[in-house]
């Protein structure tokens, strides 16, 4: 989806203090500097050739995103080299710490993936077999769409199961929440749909909170203790991530060191954080800092350095790219010599990014405290590229092209990519715009006769036409996956 484009909101935001931990080869007053470096530019996602380049710095980018809190780490060298908190955890509230919590949204997969793969490593789950032959409580029924078909843990992990429902919403304070059961059958008072398999398992990539949803149930049938338990004691606790826990809805001990979430326009999502039952797909609260220690885990247990969790071959399993470049949980890019794994998360009010590389000891965490705030986050990941001299994650140069106003024309119309969201494309002038779902309207910048890009987010939109030259579709490119949407 394309990162929203907001006007400019005052908020209270300020310098937290730094936590610097200092290494050989990284005096503080160079570490001082990188953190001035980011803070000061946070470069677009997207520059144009020939145009001037430009920067936000930190705090303006918070305020024109209406984002209250962020918090930040660095992974360098193999070590925690810095972490700072921004802003406020509420409007008109304490500043966010080092060790204030935020919801990790999707986050929560990647982790919880290595609790399921240690089972697996323990000959307590297979990757290969049917998930049936392990679920006790529930059972994934059959399905027309893919009869007799088998569904693998595996495919659970790659988004390759054929399983539906993308994402979840969350229960607001004060509705009911519903029991996993009721929701992996789409009961009340569960506000998502029945969770099942509406084509070939292992056919395609698709993304599935769903089908993650489904792993949880199964590794609750396995290990017969609540989930939160689980993966404190599997993970949580053994790679050092003692800020962060599972458990839905957050103990009220724990709400004083919270983020709150906040909406796009800068109001607060009503009642506070939701609850997420789905805690594998969502659930995870945790801190920069702590999402720093699992990709230090990562890198750790993939050089055979340190195996507090996984297996060097398990961790190599994890990071082997699939269908959608997709791995065991993560998202795996980057060059033959120099790999890297990948999450975003997004829950309500919260958006949050990591990234780490398999092998030069670097990586980055952002969470933030309100919804747009993955626009942010990529901009500081970004900045911290550039500061670091990382081989990826800096702005994308784009070239445009001169396209006649006529042929813009044609692609004027509405595209359907999915039953609740669509793009949008206007004609003002000679300038072609579009508009997602829910979104204000952007500049589209051609690329070539039928290719366009946006600058806000790094995204592009190929114009298809049939057999007949009739613009029938588009083919929206985001993220390393392609996205079609047809013309109503």
């Amino acid at each position: 989806m394309l990162t929203k484009q907001l006007t400019v909101l005052t908020v209270f935001v300020g310098l937290g203090a730094a936590v610097v931990h200092g290494q050989a080869g990284s005096p503080q007053s160079d570490v001082a500097q990188q953190i001035a470096a980011v803070e000061a530019c946070l470069p677009p996602p997207v520059i144009v050739k020939g145009e001037p380049k430009s920067c936000t710095p930190l705090l303006k980018g918070m305020e024109e995103l209406h984002i209250p809190g962020v918090s930040i780490a660095v992974v360098h060298k193999g070590t925690i080299e810095w972490a700072k908190g921004y802003g406020v955890r509420q409007i008109g509230g304490d500043p966010v710490k080092t060790d204030t919590i935020f919801q990790a949204g999707s986050i929560s997969k990647p982790v919880a993936a290595m609790g399921t793969l240690h089972l697996v490593q323990e000959g307590k789950l297979s990757l290969d077999v049917d998930i049936n032959t392990s679920l006790r409580s529930w059972k994934l029924p059959a399905s027309t769409a893919a009869p007799g078909a088998d569904v693998t843990l595996r495919e659970l992990l790659t988004h390759t199961s054929g399983l539906t429902v993308h994402g979840f919403p969350g229960y607001a304070a004060g509705e009911p929440v519903p029991s996993l059961v009721q929701v992996l059958n789409g009961e009340k008072p569960a506000n998502t749909e029945p969770i099942r398999v509406d084509s070939a398992p292992g056919k395609e990539w698709r993304y599935s909170g769903g089908g993650y949803t489904v792993m949880q149930q199964l590794v609750n049938d396995v290990v017969k203790e609540p989930y939160p338990q689980f993966l404190h004691d599997t993970v949580l606790a053994p790679i050092g991530m003692s800020h962060s826990t599972y458990q839905q809805p957050l103990p009220a001990t724990l709400l004083s060191n919270a983020a709150m979430p906040y909406n796009a326009d800068g109001t607060p999502v009503k009642g506070g954080p939701h609850t997420y039952p789905e805690m594998v797909a969502a659930g995870l609260w945790t801190t920069a800092s702590d999402l720093c220690r699992y990709i230090i885990e990562v890198q750790n247990s993939l050089a055979g350095k340190a195996n507090h969790v996984l297996s060097q071959s398990m961790t190599q399993q994890m990071l082997t790219p699939g269908k959608g470049d997709w791995g065991l949980g993560l998202f795996v890019g980057g060059s033959t010599a120099d790999k890297w794994f990948s999450h975003e998360g997004d829950d309500a009010g919260y958006e949050a990014l990591f990234v780490g590389y398999d092998s030069n000891g670097n990586g980055a965490a952002v969470m933030t405290n309100a919804q747009g705030g993955s626009r942010l986050a990529h901009q500081v990941v970004s900045a911290i590229a550039v500061a670091y001299d990382w081989p990826d994650w800096k702005s994308v140069e784009r070239t445009t092209v001169n396209v006649d106003p006529a042929v813009l024309a044609r692609y004027v119309g509405t595209y359907e990519l999915s039953p609740n969201f669509s793009l949008t494309f206007t004609l003002e002038g000679d300038q072609l715009m579009t508009q997602a779902t829910g979104q204000p309207k952007v500049p589209v910048y051609p690329e070539s006769q039928t290719k366009f890009f946006v600058t806000v987010v790094d995204a592009e939109v190929d114009f298809v036409t049939d057999d007949k030259g009739q613009v029938s579709s588009i083919i929206l490119r985001q993220g390393g996956h392609d996205q079609k949407g047809v013309r109503k």
